[in-house]
């Protein structure tokens, strides 16, 4: 890596000790994708953790006919938790994560990834605070698939989005639809109704966020 990409590593996981930081500089791979790229794929073994320096990733998990279900998304100073677990133990991946803009991801071999648990007690420290972290959002978007009604589902996956992605929101009302297992006509006619209170404003590529808890 060079001065600059050693910069914003320092910038995004300051919780972790230089040495630590210098090892992951000298032994780690840096890799760019672009918007669309898949970093993990389903099936695939698992052989480095992933940390992101900058843009966003999408984790997810792909049923039989290719529908998507969101599980969350990974900002800049985040490791992805399931590639931590799946490296240490040599398993496949059952999920998949795409970028959802120009993104670019450092990638530390799996046994570097397990000497570090017991050399750095910041790395210790930051692998179990991505593990609770995760587990606490996957318990809210079990919570939303079970015991919400769908138009406060879409509410949640909305306000999920303008935390990781501002208040402009680039998806079809189609995809939308997708990720929350409904049709386009009940989420166009859900989201007509959240325009009329004034959260949010409907334009033909995008959906422009006021306020949510006008809701």
């Amino acid at each position: 890596m060079d001065t600059l990409q050693q910069n914003i590593l320092q910038k995004q996981f300051p919780q972790l000790e230089q040495p630590l930081l210098q090892e992951i500089l000298q032994q780690s791979v840096l890799r760019q994708v672009e918007e669309g790229d898949e970093v993990l794929r389903s099936g695939q073994y698992i052989r480095s953790t992933i940390l992101l320096l900058n843009g966003l990733l999408k984790v997810y998990r792909e049923d039989d006919e290719g529908n998507e279900f969101l599980m969350y998304y990974l900002e800049p100073g985040n490791a992805c938790a399931l590639s931590i677990m799946c490296s240490a133990r040599t398993e496949k991946s059952q999920i998949m994560a795409k970028a959802v803009e120009p993104s670019e991801v450092v990638l530390i071999p799996a046994q570097l990834s397990e000497t570090w648990l017991g050399k750095y007690k910041t790395w210790q420290s930051f692998v179990i605070a991505s593990y609770r972290q995760r587990f606490e959002e996957l318990l809210q978007t079990l919570d939303s698939i079970a015991f919400k009604a769908l138009d406060e589902r879409l509410l949640f996956y909305l306000e999920r989005h303008v935390k990781v992605r501002g208040t402009t929101i680039k998806l079809s009302h189609q995809q939308i639809a997708d990720e929350l297992n409904s049709s386009r006509e009940v989420i166009s006619r859900l989201l007509k109704k959240l325009e009329q209170t004034g959260a949010l404003t409907l334009h033909r590529s995008y959906i422009e966020v006021h306020d949510l808890a006008l809701v």
